[in-house]
This record gives structure tokens, sequence and C-alpha cells, in this order.
């Protein structure tokens, strides 16, 4: 298969959510784009946690379903550790120590 022919092909993996396995999908470029535009106007603490549920929402597999109410009921250390999983999965953010 020619890369052309991978166009819009998604890369899954399983990582662990409040010590269960769900799956999450790369970012693609133009999702990345749309997380960086969003993090540049996020001068606070709240557009902080608008980057996450964005995040969140376009990688975790039914995470578009997820109210902002559901967010809420998370604890704030697993939303930022899935959301860092991901970032890694996507290559946005390196490996620490590496």
């Amino acid at each position: 298969m020619g890369i052309k022919g991978m166009v819009g092909k998604k890369m899954t993996m399983k990582t662990k959510f409040m010590g269960e396995d769900v799956t999450i999908t790369k970012l693609t470029v133009a999702e990345v784009l749309e997380i960086q535009d969003k993090a540049k106007d996020s001068a606070n603490e709240d557009s902080g946690m608008e980057v996450l549920k964005t995040v969140i929402r376009m990688s975790v597999e039914d995470g578009e379903e997820l109210s902002d109410s559901d967010f809420n009921q998370f604890p704030m250390d697993e939303l930022a550790k899935l959301s860092n999983a991901i970032m890694k999965f996507s290559g946005v953010i390196g490996e620490s120590g590496k």
C-alpha cells in the first residue's frame, strides 16, 4: 500500500484511565493544530481545562459523548494523565528523560 492509501487511517492503543483500559487514537495533524490554537488562547485555568477536554474528546473512544458535567465527575489527575498519554502517543510531546 502506498502512502496515499493510508490517508485517514487511524492508529489506536490501549491505555489506563482510572484503572481501566480505554482505547485512544493518534491525533491527526489537523487535530493537533486545532488543539494548539486553543492552547494559545488559554490565558486562565478554565481555558486549560477546555484544551484537556478537547484532547480527550478527539482521541478517546466514545470521548465525543462526554458532557462538561461528565468531565467534572472525574479526578483531575486522571484526566491529566490520560491527556498526557494521548499527546505522547500522538508525538506531540516526547517521553520524559529522552
